[in-house]
Parts: C-alpha cells; sequence; structure tokens
C-alpha cells in the first residue's frame, strides 16, 4: 500500500491592520528593509472604515528587531537609499504614490 504524503497548509501571508482616529484598514503594500538599528517601512495604508474610507495615505515608520512596530518617525541612513529603493520595486502602487513627491 503507498503512502500517502500530506502536504502543508499554503501559508497565508498575514494582512496588517491600522486603527487612527479618522479611520482604519489594511496595510496593502509595504516595502521594509533591514538595518542595524531597526526595520524601516513605508507603508500603503487602505483605509476600508470610518472618515477617510476608500482613501489611500503614505506611513513612513519602522519596526524594531523584534517586529514590534515603534510609534516615532522613520530615519532612513544614506546608505540605506538603494536597498529600500530595491524594496520599493515591489510595490507598484506606494511607488507611483512616492513618485507624485518628486515629480512637477
Amino acid at each position: 500500500m503507498a503512502k500517502s504524503k500530506t502536504k502543508a497548509p499554503a501559508r497565508t501571508p498575514k494582512i496588517k491592520t491600522f486603527n487612527l482616529h479618522w479611520g482604519s484598514g489594511i496595510v496593502e503594500e509595504e516595502a521594509v528593509i533591514e538595518t542595524q538599528y531597526h526595520k524601516p517601512s513605508i507603508q500603503l495604508l487602505k483605509f476600508t472604515d470610518g472618515e477617510a474610507k476608500g482613501r489611500y495615505e503614505v506611513r513612513f515608520c519602522y519596526y524594531d528587531h523584534h517586529g514590534r512596530f515603534q510609534r516615532s518617525p522613520m530615519i532612513l541612513d544614506e546608505r540605506d537609499m538603494t536597498q529600500m529603493r530595491d524594496a520599493l520595486t515591489r510595490t507598484p502602487k506606494l511607488q507611483r504614490l512616492l513618485a507624485k513627491l518628486v515629480q512637477k
């Protein structure tokens, strides 16, 4: 009798959520890198509830090395810009919004 192999269930990525005074929703895209001191992140926030429902916002934040969200401003070292730019290549919507910051 042949042994049947059971497949491990497919891992679904954890959906990150947020809750702000003007609405809540999901982190639709995120560019995150790891540096010596922290994990800088640029997030595309999609509001699904509240006053801002249906809107998008960009959040610049960071995580500590244990994965805990930090409520301080993100600081990105000049030496890490290339790594963050590479991470942003996997976030097309976020890239388009950030381009509006530098295009005239």
